[in-house]
């Protein structure tokens, strides 16, 4: 009797348990966006959407549509960015600037002035550099590339100029759009839905009059890596001064040679086809080409160990390009490790701390200085750029051993790297587990011989 209610009450707190979690799974969709991703060293990046109406027209209004790019280091490059929306109502648009959409739709209904565009679901980019000036408006027309807010805040920032027809023509009457896509070129960003905010303000240029928008809604997009791509795009390799070993990438990292179902998918750079599988007669430019590796990964970061002195060490970062049709511009590189504290001197790179949690720094985000190494250039001779670190000892906490001297974690161009297993980290001579394996088995050799000639006489 007694295990009956026992049994019976375990069961409700059970369903009590599972309906409290459901509610807190139920709200917390409610309240934030279910697809959203998190970012642990940039808690807070995002691409914001300002939608400012700036004035009205007869059948609808004029907006500038700016987009921030508020993440530290993941930015947006060629072929640039791609914003998508669905108009509430019937919507068009009767012309932009710094901007156009890529498809016209049906617009037969129209006689004399006809829409740039009549789709419901409009798909617009940016404009190109060198587009005429009465076609552009500040902040446009880079080709849809964003850097990021910590390696280039002044470009940092995009927009264009819509003017929209079929609309309302009060706050109270306008419908905001739905269903935002951003591609940035590809997958991997996630919108939330459109909110109003209090109107934007702006300063004029003498700065002595402030004005502001009828109307502003903002929309928030956030990254996630497993949406960008199904496999990672950079993985990273070990080695040290202390050791002879030097730790690749792990095996198939990002994908595995399979010239069986998909030949092609990589070439040898001792291969005498190399140079016809680059630039052939209709080879794409975007269509990835890499060069035959254990890992088939685009880019190694390689972090070697270099010098030790009394009071400091040293670090050497190779970043190496293995795709034959990609060069990466503004390229930058996220590494935590917790001696950064400690960083006296950086050689040929830009360095800039982050800090995404208060009172530890232990997060760096490191990028090539303009005109230098800021393009990483496609796989060949040229296709690596590195650089040299000088840390400053902490009693307390520095050591060679247990892979302290190595990264906890590597991030290229926003995307997370493969690490090799701390296992096989490099380690030091004659401390260790390993080392005692090799010590153990020349002495058991011994001891069998001992034992064998003992027998023998």
């Amino acid at each position: 009797m007694e295990s009956s209610v026992i049994s019976s009450a375990t069961g409700s707190i059970s369903k009590l348990c599972s309906f409290i979690i459901l509610l807190l799974f139920f709200f917390s969709c409610s309240t934030f966006t279910c697809t959203e991703a998190y970012d642990a060293l940039d808690p807070t990046g995002n691409i914001t959407i300002k939608w400012d109406v700036i004035s009205w027209t007869p059948d609808g209004y004029v907006a500038v549509v700016t987009m921030y790019n508020f993440q530290q280091y993941r930015h947006i490059q060629a072929p640039g960015w791609t914003l998508g929306w669905t108009w509430a109502k019937k919507e068009v648009i009767w012309n932009m600037m710094g901007g156009q959409t890529t498809e016209q739709g049906d617009c037969s209904k129209f006689k004399g002035n006809i829409p740039h565009c009549c789709k419901k679901d409009p798909t617009v980019v940016d404009l190109l550099p060198g587009t005429p000036y009465n076609q552009q408006i500040a902040n446009c027309c880079k080709g849809g590339v964003m850097n990021s807010w910590v390696q280039d805040p002044a470009n940092a920032a995009s927009s264009f100029q819509v003017s929209v027809g079929a609309a309302g023509t009060t706050n109270k009457t306008v419908r905001l759009p739905r269903n935002f896509t951003l591609k940035a070129p590809g997958p991997g960003y996630t919108c939330g839905p459109a909110k109003i905010v209090k109107p934007t303000k702006f300063v004029t240029p003498d700065k002595r009059r402030i004005t502001q928008a009828m109307m502003t809604w903002n929309v928030t997009c956030t990254y996630s890596q497993f949406l960008a791509q199904k496999t990672p795009t950079c993985c990273v390799s070990l080695s040290s001064f202390y050791n002879d070993t030097i730790v690749s990438c792990p095996t198939c990292a990002c994908g595995c040679q399979n010239n069986m179902t998909e030949p092609g998918s990589c070439v040898s750079e001792t291969s005498p086809y190399l140079a016809s599988a680059v630039s052939g007669p209709g080879k794409a430019s975007n269509a990835p080409l890499l060069q035959c590796t254990s890992h088939m990964c685009p880019v190694r970061i390689h972090w070697h160990v270099k010098l030790n002195y009394k009071e400091y060490w040293r670090v050497k970062i190779t970043i190496t390009n293995f795709n034959y049709r990609m060069n990466y511009t503004q390229w930058n590189l996220v590494v935590q490790h917790p001696n950064f504290d400690n960083l006296t001197q950086l050689f040929s790179f830009n360095y800039k701390s982050l800090t995404p949690y208060a009172g530890l720094n232990d997060t760096a985000m490191l990028w090539g200085v303009k005109f230098y190494n800021d393009l990483l250039s496609e796989a060949g001779p040229l296709g690596n750029v590195q650089s040299e670190l000088l840390f400053r000892k902490d009693a307390s906490t520095f050591t060679f051993e247990k892979g302290w001297a190595f990264p906890r974690r590597i991030y290229f161009n926003g995307d997370n790297c493969v690490m090799p297993p701390p296992d096989a980290y490099p380690w030091l001579p004659n401390t260790g587990f390993r080392p005692a394996m090799s010590l153990l088995q020349p002495v058991m050799t011994i001891l069998a011989s001992i034992v064998f000639l003992w027998a023998y006489l």
